[in-house]
Formats: C-alpha cells, sequence, structure tokens
C-alpha cells in the first residue's frame, strides 16, 4: 500500500499542470499521483499519459466524461491506494523542505499505534502580483502531536481548516459516505465539512506546505465569476445544510467550528446574491434563507443571530450597505480579489 496518494483534478490544464505533478514527484515511490483528466479539450490527457508512462507505478492517468471538479475528487477517492488522500488543484503545487517533513512524519504515525484521521498543514496564498505571500495557520491548535477535538483551541470567525490544508485517511472518506456533486464549482467546502464529525484524532504541523495560487481572471474565486455561478455556491450551501442535525454533534467545539463553517458559507452565498444587485438574486436570497427556516427552525435563528447572520437580513438599502460590511471577512475565506 502507498503512503500517500494526491489527486489532481484536471480540466484544460495544459498550461500549468507540470508544475503541480513536478512538485509531488521527489514523494517517489511512497506516493501515488492519480492525474484525473475530467474530459479536457486540450494536452491535459496527452500529458497525463505521458507522465504514466515515464513513471509507472507513481503516476496513474484516469479519463473520464466531463463532471467538474467533485467528480474528479470522487474519482481520486475511487482509484485511491495510499493510506491517506490528498486533492492537489492542478494550477497549485507543493513546497518541496515541508512535503519532506509530512512524509517523515506520516510515515512515522502510519507504524505507531494510534489511527491518524486528519493531519494539518499550513497553506500559502500565491497571489499574482503580490510580493508578501499571506500564509494560512492553524495557530488555535496543538503542534506536533496528535490530538483530538476537546484539546483544540478556539476557532475564531474567519478561520477555517480549507481543502489546502487536509489530508485525510482515504478510508475515513469512503466510511463517512463522501460524494461529491458532479458540474458544481465550490464543492470543497462540502470535502472539508462531511468528513468532520467522523474525524476523531488529528496532528498539525506548522510548515508552508500548500501553494495556493491564486489571481487567473477564469478562477471559480473570482467575484465576477463566482457571482455568475450563484446557483452553484447556494446549491452548496443547501447540502451542508442537509449535510447533519449539529445540534447532535456531541463534541462542543467541533459543533461550534461546525456551526460556524456553515454561518461563513451562508454569508458568502448572501454577500454574492446582494453584491449581483439584481432584483432575481435578492428573491434567491430570500429563498435561500426561507429555505434553511424549513429545514431547521433552530440553526435558522442560530445563523441569524450570530454577528455576520444578523447583518445579513437587515430591511432595504440600508441593510444591504451594512451587509456588505462582511465582505472583508469572507475576502478573508475565500481569497479572492
Amino acid at each position: 500500500m502507498k503512503l500517500l496518494t494526491f489527486a489532481i483534478p484536471c480540466y484544460n490544464s495544459e498550461a500549468y499542470m507540470e508544475k503541480c505533478i513536478e512538485s509531488l514527484l521527489p514523494g517517489g515511490d511512497d506516493v501515488e499521483i492519480l492525474i484525473v483528466d475530467d474530459g479536457s479539450h486540450d494536452r491535459t490527457a496527452e500529458i497525463a499519459d505521458a507522465y504514466e508512462k515515464k513513471y509507472p507505478g507513481i503516476i496513474r492517468a484516469i479519463h473520464q466524461e466531463n463532471g467538474g471538479h467533485g467528480e474528479a475528487v470522487n474519482a481520486g477517492i475511487r482509484n485511491a491506494t495510499g493510506l491517506y488522500f490528498k486533492v492537489v488543484d492542478s494550477d497549485d503545487w507543493v513546497d518541496l523542505d515541508a512535503y519532506r517533513k509530512i512524509l517523515d512524519k506520516l510515515r512515522e504515525i502510519s507504524g505507531g499505534d494510534r489511527v491518524l484521521d486528519m493531519f494539518i498543514a499550513n497553506y500559502v496564498y500565491e497571489k499574482e502580483g503580490v510580493k508578501h505571500k499571506k500564509v494560512m495557520r492553524c495557530s488555535n491548535l496543538p503542534k506536533d502531536r496528535i490530538f483530538t477535538w476537546k484539546e483544540a483551541g478556539h476557532f475564531h470567525k474567519g478561520q477555517y481548516i480549507l481543502m489546502h490544508s487536509v489530508i485525510y485517511r482515504t478510508k475515513l472518506l469512503v466510511e463517512c459516505g463522501l460524494e461529491l456533486p458532479k458540474h458544481t464549482f465550490y464543492v470543497d467546502n462540502i470535502y472539508v465539512y462531511k468528513p468532520l464529525p467522523s474525524v476523531r484524532t488529528l496532528y498539525y504541523m506548522d510548515v508552508d506546505f500548500y501553494r495556493y495560487f491564486i489571481g487567473r481572471d477564469d478562477q471559480s474565486v473570482n467575484e465576477r465569476v463566482m457571482i455568475s455561478r450563484i446557483d452553484q455556491q447556494i446549491r452548496v450551501n443547501k447540502i451542508m445544510v442537509d449535510a447533519f442535525d449539529l445540534w447532535k454533534i456531541p463534541n462542543r467545539k467541533l459543533r461550534h467550528y461546525m456551526f460556524n463553517y456553515l454561518e461563513i458559507i451562508t454569508v458568502i452565498s448572501t454577500i454574492m446574491l446582494i453584491r449581483s444587485g439584481t432584483e432575481e438574486n435578492l428573491e434567491k436570497k430570500r429563498e435561500l434563507w426561507k429555505y434553511i427556516r424549513e429545514k431547521d427552525i433552530r440553526l435558522f435563528h442560530h445563523l441569524r443571530a450570530g454577528i455576520l447572520g444578523n447583518t445579513m437580513n437587515l430591511p432595504g438599502k440600508g441593510g444591504r450597505k451594512i451587509s456588505v460590511a462582511a465582505y472583508k471577512l469572507s475576502q478573508k475565506v475565500v481569497g479572492f480579489n
């Protein structure tokens, strides 16, 4: 069995996928790299096949009809043979020194007597035109040891464990029934939300591992693009609302964290709907909150009672103006603009 499986979802990625793949190759025989060609129309499939031929036993090319980012991740999970699983988007890459440290630690833990469910490391915003790179750390978590949710520190508003940060135990993803929706952007939020109640043990290493490239005009976190795909953001939001009865999550810290995560996703949906400025999208905003209310009246009031929840639903133009004040927080979470 491989120690770590990487899944690289690729769609028309010929311009940048090789940088991503090359950054993962130093893992050698400890890793498998699944290049998932999601129905590309450029040279992505050709590049993937060439890498598989050059690195047999390490790289596998998977070709499928276009199903979107989520279906590419699903394909990665279905085909993974590694003990642990990590998604790396095709325009991102990893830092070599941090990579080696993480592999050493995963190797050590896998030979120990405790099962590790989630490994967390830092990610860095590689934003075009910005010299100072923003590093996203989890300073509230114990470092360099296995711990449980009870030992985790308080997550403040705007502090979230994103897909870029996490490596999961592969079997946990299968056992919790994670299945991401097809043809939907922003499914990375489901990816780091749905498995959480199944996570019993965590490990945080304070190294700048994942390099998250941001700045392409067509990127899914570009505000203009987000507004054009708002129906997909709402779909993800509703899937997260439906995923759990959060009141029944037994661990208080985990429950609090999941409430906060759901709140910020709802805030992002709401702000994008407001900023679009159309009556149609303001109606979608009302419909989203109605959906939450009908699904779980306690959740509805909990979200509204939150600092952000209150600003999202103030009436009239003045209320909408105040709502956009929460925009800076959502920017921190998704990193756009």
